[in-house]
């Protein structure tokens, strides 16, 4: 099944990522990748969309929908680096996924979110993904 990349959410302060269950007036309603839990989400918190986040290089920023599909042929569909690794094996895989990422604009604590993010999808089995279609993006507006 492919996953709308769109539906997967990061909610500020919050650990992992969450999926979109559904959305009301004032609210949404979310589901942990992690462990199931779902929450709701006021207005008030900061949510990012995974394919609205992209990373630095030298020439032009990356969609993150690209960049999780490049992990997955770089790890061969496995996880990746644990995300609590020090710093040069974070680098060091990202050296593998993005070999032209901006090391001065991008952090550890980036590189950690993004290896974080692709082994809770790899181990869902979530890293195929539905491409955004134009009703999809004229819906988002």
């Amino acid at each position: 099944m492919k996953v709308e990349l769109e539906k997967i959410l990061s909610v500020a302060g919050k650990p992992g990522i969450y999926q979109l269950i559904t959305g009301g007036k004032s609210t949404i309603i979310v589901e942990s990748l992690i462990d199931g839990k779902r929450m709701p989400v006021h207005p008030t918190q900061k949510v990012s969309s995974l394919s609205d986040i992209s990373m630095f290089t030298y020439e032009e920023d990356v969609p993150l929908r690209d960049i999780f599909l490049k992990a997955k042929e770089v790890f061969d569909g496995g996880p990746a680096p644990d995300h609590k690794s020090d710093s040069k094996v974070l680098r060091d895989a990202m050296l593998k996924i993005l070999p032209d990422y901006d090391s001065e604009r991008v952090y550890d604590s980036d590189i950690r979110k993004l290896l974080q993010w692709y082994n809770i999808l790899q181990a869902k089995d979530m890293l195929e993904f539905a491409e955004q279609t134009e009703e999809s993006e004229t819906e988002a507006q």
